[in-house]
């Protein structure tokens, strides 16, 4: 194994760590605290603002995916070796249930403490608007489809240089914005595996969505993007 590949993946880990626990944790501890309020605005940027921070100090090592769903989509589209999606995706995953766990120790490290829903994904009773399966999943494929359309088109060599990391974060703290109401948003399978490891029951089992409606949302923006967009070797 190369050793640039094992740099690959540590910066995969540390990256969805980072996403995991700097947008996860907005949502647990300050989203929660009495008196402070972020609220969606605020889980939102956070969750963007990981994002940027990683794509700039870490995109230069790995592209930045934190993200399985953004892997495949980059496979799909033929920006990414589908030989490597295997190493990837461990990472991410592995990174998300670090900072996971992290979180779940810091989150209970006061008497009384209650995670309530420890930022898990969810839909039907588990979602924050009691939006049914279809409409989560809708919702999931849709945001994810334009993600990669954002991810693809910012990082496309006609691009305007040194600002992808800041469009794909602004993008998707906008996601956060629209779709935390219907699933509590994932776009992410990794993100989505690490909380509901050590959340509530249901997350677990609702699970197979996020990781279903994501990828075929990356996939299905990937198509588009080559069949509609693509300006051949300027990607």
């Amino acid at each position: 194994m190369e050793h640039s590949t094992y740099k690959k993946w540590s910066a995969e880990f540390i990256g969805t760590f980072w996403l995991t626990l700097g947008g996860c944790g907005s949502a647990v501890l300050a989203a929660a605290f009495p008196g402070v309020g972020i609220g969606l605005l605020g889980v939102s940027l956070a969750f963007g603002l990981t994002v940027v921070t990683g794509a700039y100090a870490l995109g230069p090592i790995s592209g930045g995916h934190f993200n399985p769903a953004v892997s495949i989509g980059l496979a799909a589209a033929g920006r990414f070796k589908a030989s490597q999606l295997a190493g990837y995706i461990v990472s991410q995953v592995l990174g998300a249930i670090a900072a996971a766990g992290i979180l779940y120790l810091i989150a209970t490290g006061k008497p009384g403490a209650d995670i309530g829903g420890f930022a898990t994904n969810g839909y039907g009773e588990h979602s924050p608007g009691k939006y049914g399966l279809y409409a989560a999943a809708l919702c999931e494929v849709v945001m994810t489809a334009v993600f990669l359309i954002v991810i693809l088109g910012s990082t496309a060599k006609r691009a305007a240089g040194g600002f992808a990391g800041l469009a794909i974060g602004l993008c998707l703290t906008l996601i956060h914005l629209i779709s935390i109401p219907v699933t509590n948003t994932s776009v992410n399978p990794a993100r989505s595996t690490g909380p509901a490891l050590f959340g509530p029951s249901y997350a677990v089992s609702e699970l197979w969505l996020f990781w279903v409606a994501p990828i075929v949302g990356a996939i299905i923006g990937a198509v588009i993007y080559r069949t509609l967009l693509s300006n051949g070797n300027d990607d």
